[in-house]
């Protein structure tokens, strides 16, 4: 009982309680942020050369909140083109507070700018100017208007050859894995609320990880 009335007491004179970290993870709240590049940043950037249809100039940083696969909240970083900010961070709010979880989100450079590395890692990524697969053709991430998200668990498969290769045991979409993309679940409809489509819907090949602004 005096063990009570202390605790009700330190509760009166306005005490900070203790807040397990789980507790505190659970109330992370969303932050993002939007940066133009910093010089440093584009004097090592390896994802942009001349050449490419953007200029470096209108790519922005954009720091966001992902819940990761091991429960936690986390900072992530993409590099998109400054006028598909928006509506790329309005979409990834929607997935942490469906606490969707992505395995990480950086930029393409932690991986040498080789899309089939940041693949295999199971990378988050938006800007690389490189193109489409097997075309001449700029890849809608060269734009800065496309986004790939855990492409491990969601990969992309054409013509019978899945990419990355290691995730060739989630061509079985029928599959309910953590960080998998299905039809009409809440990451499809996240992005499908700001305009954007994604690449599971294809039918010459299905690109379960990819969204863009244009459905390209």
């Amino acid at each position: 009982m005096k063990r009570l009335a202390l605790g009700f007491a330190a509760l009166a004179l306005g005490a900070v309680l203790f807040v397990p970290a789980a507790e505190s993870q659970a109330q992370a709240p969303f932050r993002s942020s939007v940066s133009p590049l910093s010089a440093a940043f584009r004097a090592q950037m390896t994802s942009w050369h001349k050449g490419c249809p953007v200029s470096a100039s209108d790519l922005r940083l954009v720091r966001v909140s992902f819940w990761g696969f091991d429960g936690r909240a986390h900072q992530g970083r993409l590099i998109l083109h400054r006028s598909y900010t928006s509506p790329v961070i309005k979409a990834l709010r929607t997935l942490y507070s469906e606490r969707f979880p992505v395995r990480r989100m950086r930029p393409v450079e932690a991986y040498g700018s080789s899309d089939d590395r940041s693949m295999a890692a199971d990378n988050t990524s938006a800007f690389n100017c490189r193109g489409v697969t097997g075309s001449s053709a700029w890849s809608e991430h060269a734009y800065g208007r496309a986004i790939d998200i855990n492409p491990l668990e969601n990969p992309e498969i054409r013509r019978g050859v899945v990419s990355p290769p290691g995730g060739r045991k989630y061509t079985n979409r029928s599959k309910r894995a953590k960080g998998m993309i299905h039809a009409g679940d809440a990451t499809v409809s996240a992005f499908e609320a700001v305009g954007w489509h994604w690449g599971g819907y294809w039918h010459s090949l299905q690109d379960y990880q990819h969204f863009s602004w244009n459905g390209q």
